[in-house]
């Protein structure tokens, strides 16, 4: 007889709501009665389900019991005024970022915040927001693409065979990535982040590992990217010894997929049901670090940023091997996720949506756009940014804004002059939607020092579509 396989929506077929107990149920199910038949065990789940206290004291099905019986949850009340924060470069900042900030920064749990020079309006917590709470999670405030990340590759063939041999790095960029909502890589990867237990801990996992699996080494819609440029190391102090001056790289900017996705949907409605919050931040719904459900959403965070990371080195690897390059340095780091740190001395849950981790010595990549040179960072250590910086140049109109402002002619010729090529890309990536990179940096002087840069000439992206940094 097959093992019992129960999915989300038959529990809410037959009345289940949906909340942490959905999960519950799966797992206490799929371990304990895994010789049932699914109309077997969905007939007892539904008993369940109708008189929960019946079976309170039942050894397995109490579980269940104990998550449907619960009080109604009362509205959480906000800060009367939002917590002090620095904002860096407030001037190219938009008034619905600071808004969401603002209230972000009267959440209880909040202890402290800051705003990068990037930040632009997002879901919840602003995109380049970062915000420090006590022994709790906001899955909305880490964003939907849990662990989206920058990657570089630094590499040994001089950088004159860019162009010398420009159509063949085109397309091996083509050959070697896959990009989009749903696209799977087209012969499955093998990793050691398919058999993270995790996958078979948590109910939810479990039902998306064939995603992952599939969509391994692949690359979202949006502003994500794999392009081919040019580095400058201009550091002679450089972490790798790298002598100065220019050299090949290799850069890519994506996340966690549909399993980050998933993971980020499940548990934002989870913590909804379970923190009631005024409508207007309803999206910062947190989950409490010592419950179950916090628990399990940091373990499923961590596991999709170390399946983003997975991500990008297959990609890189291909890459690398398709053009018979050696890899001589690498950066990477993650922009959308949270840390346990330290700061004012105390412990703190500080989420980064789109902001890059700075903490002194700490490497990074903040990109500008498909024709402005991004810039390899080091962090200092600036306590009032909570030891972040930016993630990139930022938006500065919204996507459907861009392309009704810009053109493909416009855009063809820019980047002409600027002598990059683009496969796939569209008007809502157009250059012109992202703030200067260079006034960014600039209001970011104290965050972080500078190592070199990165000038992209190859670009791949998606066709064009909805995302969110």
């Amino acid at each position: 007889m097959s093992k019992l396989k129960l999915r989300g929506k038959d529990l809410r077929a037959i009345g289940y709501p949906e909340s942490p107990v959905i999960s519950v149920a799966i797992g206490v199910m799929e371990k304990h009665y895994k010789h049932h038949s699914q109309d077997a065990a969905l007939a007892l789940l539904s008993q369940v389900l109708q008189d929960p206290a019946a079976f309170a004291a039942d050894e397995h099905l109490g579980k269940i019991a104990e998550k449907l019986i619960v009080e109604e949850p009362t509205e959480i009340p906000l800060l009367e005024e939002a917590l002090p924060y620095r904002i860096f470069g407030e001037e190219f900042i938009d008034d619905s970022a600071l808004r969401q900030m603002n209230y972000a920064m009267r959440l209880p749990v909040t202890a402290a915040g800051a705003l990068m020079p990037d930040a632009h309006h997002g879901y919840g917590l602003p995109i380049g927001g970062v915000l420090g709470v006590r022994n709790a999670v906001i899955p909305y405030a880490v964003g939907v693409d849990i662990g989206c990340r920058m990657c570089l590759s630094i590499l040994d063939i001089p950088v004159a065979d860019l162009e010398k041999n420009a159509s063949q790095y085109k397309r091996e960029l083509i050959a070697q990535t896959a990009f989009g909502a749903g696209t799977p890589w087209r012969k499955r990867e093998d990793d050691p982040v398919l058999e993270n237990p995790a996958f078979e801990e948590i109910g939810l996992l479990k039902h998306l590992h064939d995603k992952a699996a599939a969509q391994l080494s692949t690359s979202g819609s949006g502003n994500h990217f794999v392009e081919w440029g040019e580095v400058t190391i201009t550091d002679p102090a450089n972490e790798w010894g790298l002598e100065p001056g220019t050299y090949l790289g290799l850069l890519s900017h994506s996340g966690s997929r549909g399993l980050g996705a998933q993971i980020a949907g499940h548990y934002t409605k989870v913590a909804r049901e379970v923190c009631q919050l005024p409508r207007e931040v309803q999206h910062l719904a947190w989950l409490d670090m010592d419950s179950d459900n916090g628990r399990e959403y940091w373990m499923a965070m961590n596991l999709a940023g170390d399946y983003a990371s997975a991500n990008h080195h297959h990609i890189h690897r291909r890459l690398i091997k398709a053009m018979g390059a050696t890899l001589l340095a690498r950066v990477e780091n993650h922009h959308n996720f949270a840390w346990k740190e330290n700061h004012g001395g105390e412990d703190l849950i500080v989420h980064r949506k789109g902001a890059t981790p700075a903490g002194k010595g700490a490497l990074g990549v903040i990109p500008g756009s498909m024709t402005e040179p991004g810039f390899i960072v080091r962090g200092r250590g600036f306590e009032a940014s909570l030891d972040s910086a930016s993630h990139g140049a930022g938006r500065q109109m919204s996507r459907s804004k861009a392309t009704q402002t810009f053109t493909m002619h416009e855009m063809s010729r820019l980047l002409r002059d600027k002598g990059v090529t683009l496969v796939g890309g569209g008007l809502d990536e157009a250059p012109g939607a992202y703030k200067d990179i260079r006034a960014v940096m600039a209001a970011q002087k104290p965050l972080v020092d500078v190592v070199g840069s990165f000038l992209p000439k190859i670009v791949r992206m998606a066709d064009g579509g909805p995302g969110e940094d």
